[in-house]
């Protein structure tokens, strides 16, 4: 190397010497510096392979020493299932594992339907009362009526021995074409009368409720995002449109998410073409965009969105996306705050793991989820919200000032704790007698008697939900009923002058619910809800064009 320098300033001087020594050198420099990376890059990699190869093998070694050695017999399914729970429990909330009997009760929900006897039914003096059997089900094929009580189901008394309700659904519920034998009891029939019924495919739906609102407003109540949501969503604004919809009330409030997926196909029917929905990222998830192809039905029409503090993940995906275009305005209170992604992974035995994977952003950018460094404090969210005021103020929230985005068109928005609406309704009050009320299930039990008593004459008096609303008198009819039971459990009423319009509202839904469907209980309960009629008021005025301009 100094003969060499020498050479150099012999012939080109100090500092064309310099000059050529640095083309010269430095490849080579840079040559080693790559040459120590790579090795520091495989002496990581290595730690990393060690450290994780350790780390399988004293799972494997404790797992079968316990089983080997351990002075009693254990479950060693049970162990790793605790196992398995344990370690999740170090990552973050929605890192959560199900035994196969979870898993199952899931994807039921979830999937669009399961396989059973088709009721809706609740539980009444220890004794299972059918609601209503499923429209054109197996049980309404062979006569079961809504009031039936289910006493047996083959040989297996179920009625007055204190059955769990789990243990009744499993015994109801099996594989499509199998048959069951079940006893019933019947009001004013003697005895107990006996059906076969042929177990089929049970539908569950995730639209509640669609009906128009106003002129020219429809209304869909969207409960979960589950595999058949889109179909029944496009049904939906096809129904409302022949019905003369221009505008839509979309009500995502108690929706905890679903099928990212189903979720970006919806928002598709709703946001123009080559849209961004959402994008996801994760340590070992690649970035992934999800954009509008431009065939939705509903791309012009004027849309209101509910949202309360359990709209969650896949609702907070469709209530991100219309606010950042500014294709929609958000009505109600701060939603949940659930960014993250989950891939469900099979193990060997049904049970699944589903284990986060991935963040999700809003097209601003925004990621809503809130922070978890504290499960205990993560999970106690709720009632922080009450006590700190937000429920009820809007200025009692506060987001940090870092998080600052905006739409498409410059309004500010926040990330990192949810989605605040473009318009806070405070949430209605309850009375204490009403969760006093609540806490002791009396207000279904005295609604589940009260229809089981005079179904025939109401159905007969009430030829639609319109005449029920108009001229049922639940002052007259249920009141009186239910202070008395209350007053039975040691639970003072009001007086009537005092009494809750939420309550007196919830008996007439919950009456017209079990005479009808839950589209009536919607129509019902919405007609005093605050959310809801604010909803109306801007989407019927040019308070809507108003909120969308930059702030």
């Amino acid at each position: 190397m100094r003969e060499r320098l020498l050479t150099l300033f012999a012939n080109w001087g100090y500092c064309g010497a310099l000059l050529l020594w640095l083309c010269w050198a430095c490849p080579i420099m840079a040559q080693e510096t790559s040459l120590q990376d790579n090795k520091e890059q495989k002496e990581l990699k290595k730690k990393i392979a060690d450290k994780r190869r350790v780390a399988f093998q004293k799972m494997q070694l404790a797992t079968y020493m316990i089983d080997t050695y351990y002075v009693d017999s254990v479950d060693i399914t049970q162990l790793a299932d605790v196992a398995i729970r344990g370690m999740l429990k170090e990552l973050d909330p929605h890192s959560t594992y199900s035994s196969p009997e979870e898993v199952e009760l899931f994807n039921e929900s979830m999937q669009g339907g399961f396989e059973g006897i088709g009721v809706q039914f609740n539980m009444l003096d220890d004794t299972l009362f059918v609601v209503q059997p499923v429209a054109n089900g197996p049980s309404e094929k062979v006569g079961i009526r809504p009031g039936d009580r289910i006493v047996s189901v083959e040989n297996t008394v179920i009625a007055g021995i204190n059955m769990p309700v789990s243990k009744i659904t499993k015994l109801l519920k099996g594989p499509k074409g199998t048959s069951v034998n079940l006893g019933i009891v019947r009001r004013k029939t003697p005895g107990i009368l006996s059906f076969r019924v042929t177990r089929d495919k049970i539908p569950v739906y995730s639209i509640n409720s669609t009906y128009m609102a106003a002129p020219k407003v429809g209304y869909i109540k969207l409960e979960q995002f589950g595999a058949n949501s889109y179909n029944e969503f496009k049904e939906a604004l096809k129904h409302l449109e022949k019905e003369g919809m221009e505008s839509l009330v979309l009500d995502l409030r108690g929706n905890g998410g679903g099928y990212l997926q189903i979720a970006t196909k919806i928002i598709d029917e709703i946001l123009p073409a080559s849209k961004m929905i959402v994008y996801t990222q994760g340590r070992n998830q690649p970035y992934q965009e999800f954009i509008t192809h431009g065939s939705g039905r509903f791309e012009k029409g004027r849309v209101v969105v509910l949202i309360d503090s359990f709209s969650a993940s896949a609702s907070e995906i469709v209530s991100g996306a219309l606010q950042d275009w500014d294709r929609g305005v958000l009505v109600g209170r701060r939603s949940f705050g659930k960014g993250l992604v989950q891939r469900p992974i099979y193990m060997p035995d049904r049970s699944m793991i589903r284990l986060t994977v991935a963040r999700y952003y809003t097209p601003s950018g925004r990621c809503i989820q809130r922070p978890y460094t504290s499960r205990e404090e993560y999970a106690d969210d709720l009632h922080h919200r009450v006590e700190s005021g937000e429920l009820q103020h809007a200025d009692s929230i506060h987001f940090v000032d870092s998080l600052r985005y905006h739409t498409k068109g410059g309004r500010v928005v926040y990330g990192g704790g949810g989605i605040m609406p473009d318009v806070f309704v405070p949430a209605d009050t309850t009375t204490e007698f009403f969760r006093q009320l609540a806490a002791h299930g009396l207000i279904l039990e005295t609604t589940g008697r009260f229809v089981d008593d005079k179904r025939k004459e109401l159905k007969s008096q009430f030829v639609d939900v319109d005449s029920f609303l108009t001229h049922f008198d639940v002052y007259q009819e249920l009141l009186p009923l239910l202070c008395k039971k209350a007053i039975e459990e040691g639970i003072t009423p009001p007086s009537k002058e005092k009494m809750s319009d939420y309550i007196l509202l919830q008996l007439s839904a919950l009456v017209a619910r079990d005479l009808w469907d839950m589209n009536a209980y919607y129509f019902i309960m919405n007609k005093n809800d605050s959310v809801y009629k604010e909803a109306l008021k801007i989407i019927q005025s040019d308070r809507y064009l108003t909120i969308l301009k930059p702030n």
